[in-house]
């Protein structure tokens, strides 16, 4: 924690438009032109569905499907996830309230961007990681606990939506996100609803409700392993056929709509001209004021960002024509799932840098969680390496591409559900309101990440 380097990494990355090959215009109109060729020749070649099929993909070889299935590997992982928790438990109750403190870092990088990098790789990791499953699986002999009511289908995801918004809203629009304090009382409010959740509705509270759970299992369809429905085998399928096997609930799309609309804000949040904005509106005030007012402008900007994806792709969905009310009314569900590419896009292309340099400050803070000299498996011995810093032109490339790599993606997942879903006549001109939409997501998004 003494390299000096260390001061330049508390930003989530890199920004501005000076370290790109080219400049920032050309990046913002080749973004553009990139996802409307795609469309064009995903039109005219695919003219019938491919994915979404129940039956598609590989089972894994059986030696090492019986290795990741084993309870004696899933009992490891989940102990070892249960250690980490009840380490940073201390840290959190007997830790420094300062930057030594191991749990904000933990909190924000390894949890919050990690979990998405983890479920891309080996499916909805939250269901084995989470602490709460671990303990309730304890208690009841390794049965699934039912709970003492029926989960509501009505609610959805809904109470994740409101739990990731919280979240979201703690690190960007509070007063003190990185407060040890905050953080603290924010983990005790998600403890005491979950745990009351599960209690009440079992573990399909955690399915449905747990919002990092929720967060995992979205992050998950882009992963190219999954479930077989049928025999319950590990498979190893496309990310675009496990992309339509999200379901579809009450909340899906305000869930997707929190996650790439708080991405956004943040690069937004960085600009000047709103910090400017946010200092003009609340100077002359009192300390105590000022704070308030700028937590209630940064929390409706937030608000804005996510009403702002919600809309458009809500509207963009319906803007359907000869079809059913009823279908119409099912369209933004159905087409959710199009638009977890995008969110995966740009959540690493705005926090990957974030998560390789400050992720290691992170696991090294581990090593003294209370800041007594301790050096756990000589953690605290070992310095960062900033090797995305270092090479400046190579990782906002990086970025670029997965922005707009994720876009594409978006784009054929999208053109694949119209041609499940609308009819005949509709499939292609049904989907340009989604396209223009997709157009506007990529500009903001490069204009956001790279323009301030």
């Amino acid at each position: 924690m003494s390299d000096p380097r260390s001061v330049t990494v508390l930003a989530h990355g890199l920004g501005g438009s000076q370290y790109l090959p080219v400049p920032l215009t050309g990046v913002l109109i080749g973004g553009a032109w990139a996802l409307t060729i795609s469309f064009a020749i995903i039109a005219l070649a695919w003219r019938t569905p491919r994915y979404g099929r129940v039956d598609a993909g590989r089972p894994l070889p059986n030696r090492l499907a019986a290795v990741v299935d084993s309870s004696v590997t899933r009992g490891l992982v989940a102990g070892l996830a249960l250690t980490l928790t009840a380490w940073l438990i201390m840290a959190a109750l007997f830790g420094p309230d300062a930057d030594e403190n191991p749990l904000p870092a933990a909190f924000y990088v390894l949890l919050w961007v990690g979990l998405v990098v983890l479920s891309l790789l080996v499916g909805p990791a939250w269901r084995l990681l989470s602490p709460i499953r671990t303990v309730v699986r304890l208690t009841g002999g390794g049965h699934r606990f039912t709970g003492f009511r029926r989960y509501p289908d009505a609610w959805g995801h809904r109470p994740a939506v409101v739990g990731l918004f919280a979240f979201v809203w703690l690190e960007l629009a509070s007063p003190a996100p990185s407060s040890v304090p905050a953080i603290r009382a924010w983990l005790l409010c998600y403890l005491i609803v979950t745990v009351l959740g599960t209690v009440i509705c079992g573990e399909t509270w955690l399915d449905r409700a747990d919002p990092f759970g929720v967060y995992s299992l979205v992050t998950s369809r882009l992963s190219m392993f999954r479930r077989d429905v049928r025999t319950g085998r590990l498979v190893v399928t496309s990310p675009l056929n496990n992309l339509p096997s999200l379901p579809v609930r009450p909340g899906t799309v305000a869930l997707l709509a929190v996650l790439l609309g708080s991405t956004a804000y943040d690069s937004f949040s960085a600009f000047p001209s709103w910090k400017r904005f946010v200092a003009e509106l609340t100077s002359g005030l009192t300390d105590m004021a000022h704070t308030a007012a700028a937590c209630a402008v940064s929390t409706a900007g937030l608000l804005v960002f996510v009403l702002v994806v919600a809309v458009t792709f809500w509207s963009a969905a319906r803007a359907v024509g000869g079809v059913s009310s009823a279908t119409r009314r099912r369209l933004p569900g159905a087409m959710a799932h199009s638009l977890i590419p995008i969110v995966i896009g740009y959540v690493l292309a705005h926090y990957l840098q974030y998560l390789v340099e400050r992720g290691q400050e992170a696991v090294f803070a581990l090593g003294d969680p209370l800041d007594r000299g301790w050096n756990v498996l000589w953690l605290s011995d070992t310095h960062p390496e900033f090797v995305m810093s270092e090479h400046p032109t190579v990782t906002v490339t990086l970025k670029v591409v997965c922005v707009v790599g994720g876009h594409i993606v978006g784009v054929a997942a999208a053109h694949d559900a119209a041609l499940r879903l609308l009819p005949r006549g509709r499939q292609l001109t049904g989907q340009l309101t989604m396209m223009v939409t997709m157009v506007m997501y990529t500009f903001m998004g490069l204009y956001l990440l790279f323009g301030g």
